[in-house]
């Protein structure tokens, strides 16, 4: 049996940066980390392999990045684990122990059972495996129409690539519109009439019954007996978290089916860590379990772990999710943070919104101007910022970290009414007219009028 002090299992995102965190932390500690891939991709670069890149091989991680400052790197597939003698077992049946384990398992597909078909041919799920991506990629090079289930981030970027790589692309979306469980309608809205100006068929509160075919998908069988013709269909209705080995090894998984892990990513075996889409996630604001996965999500714990395996730190501490989602389509960026509107008020919460339109340079006549839309949601009693969602350029995606950036903290709307801002024509909104602060300006006068 080979030993070490601290072994990761899991490879993507949050291995990785588990991994390298745990090595630059722990200096003198032996850290090695076990993935089954021979070759990882960046997660979220995913969709851009179908047009933007040109194949998988441009969204590649780096080995050589991955054991720069002293990480080992073992490939094989962790089939047990034992977590009381604190060791695990390969298919190949070489035995590693350990000190301490952080659990970067990861998520799979979805595949509805409730839509018969999805065992033909031409019918793909967007895998986190380069092989099946690869081959994935070769046969959707051979035809022109393609269907993709799922609205969400996913389905949304998938059906934009495929189609600007020349493919007849539909958008089937069962809710009444695309990306309606991270955005409010606002958003929703012109995000699908965006998209269908770039040329994909967008059909919203569109239930898909089954798949047909002879072999291969031929049709998309819609609830009330429509018929839509394809060559092939993607399924992207999100991810499970893959915690077989986890919960084989008896430990404790939530009710969603994520490993419990407390505010340090540590699970109930103190020498144990979990993260990233395998681990149990709460929302900052509600405190809720959710089933939010992102990268950028699992690479903050995976840091969190990795700072707390050897001795806790009161500060060093995962206070639940923020949720900070961005896409982009074409030159036009989305973002958002925190709780949309409609969940705070399921939820229970009095808040006041406030939205501005405004433009992301200045003056407007600037070359590449992009209109920017900002809007806040707020605890009406507090004044604490709980949401935030953006529309505009490519300053979207920093923007709607800066959102993030205060709701972690907690800040008011006097916070931003009195904040201190940089700006410069060719890289920000102007100064007479910032969205973000003239989105407090508006719910600081409606909450003064009662509104």
């Amino acid at each position: 049996m080979q030993t070490t002090h601290i072994l990761v299992i899991g490879g993507s995102a949050s291995g990785i940066v588990a991994a390298k965190t745990a090595k630059a932390f722990h200096p003198n500690k032996d850290v090695l980390l076990v993935r089954r891939e021979p070759e990882a991709l960046t997660p979220c670069g995913i969709p851009y392999i179908f047009g933007t890149l040109e194949g998988s091989e441009q969204d590649l991680i780096s080995n050589a990045a991955v054991t720069a400052n002293g990480v080992r790197m073992l490939i094989g597939e962790v089939v047990e684990l034992d977590p009381e003698q604190r060791f695990c077992r390969l298919a190949s049946g070489e035995e590693i122990g350990f000190e301490k384990l952080v659990l970067a398992l990861g998520s799979t597909p979805k595949l509805p059972k409730a839509i018969a078909g999805c065992g033909l041919g031409n019918v793909f799920t967007i895998s986190k495996d380069k092989v099946f991506l690869d081959e994935m990629c070769n046969r959707l090079a051979e035809i022109s129409r393609v269907a993709i289930v799922g609205g969400g981030f996913i389905g949304v970027e998938v059906a934009d690539e495929l189609h600007k790589a020349g493919k007849q692309v539909t958008l089937l979306e069962r809710l009444p519109h695309i990306l309606e469980l991270a955005f409010d309608i606002e958003l929703t809205v012109k995000a699908e009439e965006l998209l269908a100006q770039r040329g994909v068929s967008v059909r919203t509160s569109t239930r898909v019954e089954a798949l047909i075919g002879e072999g291969r998908v031929s049709g998309v069988k819609l609830h009330g007996g429509e018929t839509l013709e394809t060559e092939a269909v993607i399924v992207a209705v999100g991810y499970q978290p893959t915690t077989g080995l986890a919960e084989k090894a008896g430990l404790e998984l939530n009710r969603l089916g994520f490993i419990k892990v407390n505010e340090y990513m540590m699970t109930e075996n103190r020498n144990i860590f979990a993260v990233g889409d395998c681990a149990e996630k709460k929302s900052f604001v509600t405190r809720e379990p959710i089933n939010v996965m992102l990268a950028s999500t699992a690479c903050a714990e995976a840091r969190i772990a990795a700072l707390n395996l050897y001795r806790l730190s009161a500060v060093k501490t995962f206070g639940g999710t923020i949720a900070i989602y961005s896409t982009a389509l074409g030159d036009v960026a989305f973002g958002v943070a925190g709780e949309r509107e409609s969940y705070a008020r399921e939820r229970g919460f009095d808040i006041v919104t406030g939205t501005f339109a405004g433009v992301d340079k200045h003056p407007a006549q600037m070359p590449g101007v992009q209109p920017q839309l900002v809007k806040l949601i707020v605890a009406r009693e507090s004044g604490v910022i709980i949401g935030g969602q953006v529309m505009g350029g490519a300053s979207t995606g920093e923007l709607t970290n800066l959102i993030g950036f205060i709701i972690q903290n907690r800040m008011t709307i006097n916070s931003i009414l009195t904040a201190q801002i940089g700006t410069h024509p060719l890289l920000t909104a102007p100064p007479t007219a910032y969205p973000l602060i003239k989105a407090a300006e508006a719910i600081a006068l409606a909450s003064r009028s009662g509104d």
